[in-house]
């Protein structure tokens, strides 16, 4: 049986092939490179990640925690300041070696095309199935939950992690990694034309300031917004205030039919920022069949554009201001880890 007979009404699925897990990514192509390459004048580089154990507690999300930094053991000894002469006589080494856990989403990340689907009649049954981008379907291709296992290309991907049973055997975000994620940036800087307060952002808005500043946004282009939101995280040291941060950022309109035609038509390859979820959530949807996450829904299950979340933006931001700049080099491949559906993620942007 195919995967899908009929897709969303102005999806991607089956444009860059049909069993293709990149989407938009596949925009990122080698003379999108070399454009963006063009952009690098100076050599200096941003790192554009929060420290990962930022913002510090669960306020955001319950269910994601700050990492657990360890030593590993061995023998019960920690490997922290070893004298490797206690296991090799007159050896003059000195060891440290560490683990971590962490939750992949906790602090500057990226979304797979994973991590967000849908209930969709892929095969025009009128049965509603979990599915995802360019149709791979829970319990078959994403495993874990209250999903069964199927065999759906299993053999492929096995062994994507050990004691698991929770596992994107498809559109992993290893598949970035494996592009590589590099490509041209543009940076639209919300919060200096909005202020840091909370506004939701629809697409005349957006347009608006894109016109006023003259940005041009090209096919393949990773947009980047910045908020002020990770900026608020740092001040806050650790202590996130939950009903501070919510009155924090700009925050994106998902609920506008005009801003998700605006993604659609513009080419854009992913949308990064420096919030929390990018978008307003809950989004002011309502009605049967609706999303609480609608620019999810139709960036990560239709269109097949990533999302990422929690960047730090400030120091990138006054550069490009401050030498009249908008476009940057931009490398940001997520941890190649495979079946996760998403990850940490250091950005670099030269200039």
């Amino acid at each position: 049986m195919a995967r899908w007979k009929q897709r969303p009404e102005g999806s991607t699925w089956g444009d860059f092939g049909e069993d293709d897990e990149l989407g938009r990514l596949n925009l990122l192509t080698p003379q999108k490179v070399l454009q963006a390459i063009k952009e690098v004048r100076t050599g200096q580089v941003f790192c554009l990640s929060l420290p990962l154990n930022m913002p510090g507690g669960n306020v955001l999300n319950q269910r994601r925690h700050p990492p657990v930094l360890s030593p590993t053991f061995k023998d019960g000894t920690p490997y922290m300041n070893m004298e490797m002469g206690r296991i090799q006589k007159d050896a003059i080494d000195v060891l440290c070696d560490d683990q971590v856990t962490l939750s992949m989403q906790y602090s500057t990340q990226w979304d797979g095309l994973s991590h967000v689907g849908a209930m969709f009649d892929t095969q025009g049954d009128g049965k509603m199935r979990k599915v995802f981008y360019n149709g791979f379907e829970g319990g078959v291709d994403i495993l874990g939950g209250d999903e069964s296992s199927g065999d759906g290309g299993a053999h492929e991907h096995a062994g994507c992690c050990e004691g698991g049973g929770s596992n994107a055997l498809r559109l992993s975000v290893e598949s970035y990694a494996r592009k590589g994620m590099q490509g041209r940036g543009v940076l639209v800087d919300l919060a200096e034309h909005l202020g840091t307060g909370r506004t939701v952002v629809n697409a005349d808005m957006l347009l608006n300031i894109l016109n006023d500043q003259r940005i041009q946004i090209d096919k393949g282009d990773m947009l980047v917004l910045r908020t002020g939101f990770s900026e608020a995280i740092i001040d806050m040291n650790g202590q996130p205030d939950h009903a501070t941060l919510e009155q924090t950022g700009a925050v994106l309109d998902g609920s506008d039919p005009a801003l998700l035609n605006w993604i659609t038509e513009s080419g854009i390859a992913a949308i990064c920022a420096d919030n929390y979820a990018v978008e307003n959530y809950p989004a002011r949807t309502s009605g049967p069949g609706h999303s609480i996450l609608p620019l999810h829904h139709h960036c990560l299950f239709k269109l097949g554009v990533p999302l990422a979340e929690l960047w730090y933006l400030k120091d990138l931001a006054q550069w490009l201001h401050d030498n009249q700049r908008h476009h940057f080099l931009l490398t940001a491949p997520p941890l190649r880890m495979p079946g996760a559906v998403g990850s940490p993620v250091t950005p670099i942007a030269t200039v």
